[in-house]
């Protein structure tokens, strides 16, 4: 779920002493795109809201998450994006935050 090869890379182009701060600014910058998805406000946006939070995942080492947002983003290009799928999306976010949180101070170790 979390390509921890990539978060360490991260920590490693940003500085151990800013990575930190890179992993909230991320967080708290994804989590506001990701309440726009709750609330299902601007549906003419989804798709550029999929598309911000598969790169931004991708920075972050959030793999899974990313591929489950590239599929949805194509089918929000194309007008087929279900509130399933929305909800599958959110899931898998808070899922992968989940497991990075959790497994960020061993993988750092490492």
């Amino acid at each position: 779920m979390i390509d921890w090869a990539r978060v360490s890379e991260l920590r490693d182009e940003v500085g151990a002493e800013d990575f930190e701060e890179v992993v909230q600014l991320f967080l708290a910058e994804v989590e506001d795109v990701v309440g726009r998805l709750q609330a299902g406000s601007d549906r003419d946006a989804l798709e550029a809201d999929l598309h911000y939070l598969r790169g931004s995942a991708l920075s972050l080492g959030f793999a899974s998450f990313s591929r489950l947002c590239l599929e949805v983003e194509q089918k929000a290009g194309r007008g087929l994006a279900t509130d399933e799928e929305i909800s599958e999306v959110l899931f898998a976010f808070f899922n992968s935050k989940a497991d990075f949180i959790d497994g960020l101070p061993a993988a750092l170790a490492a």
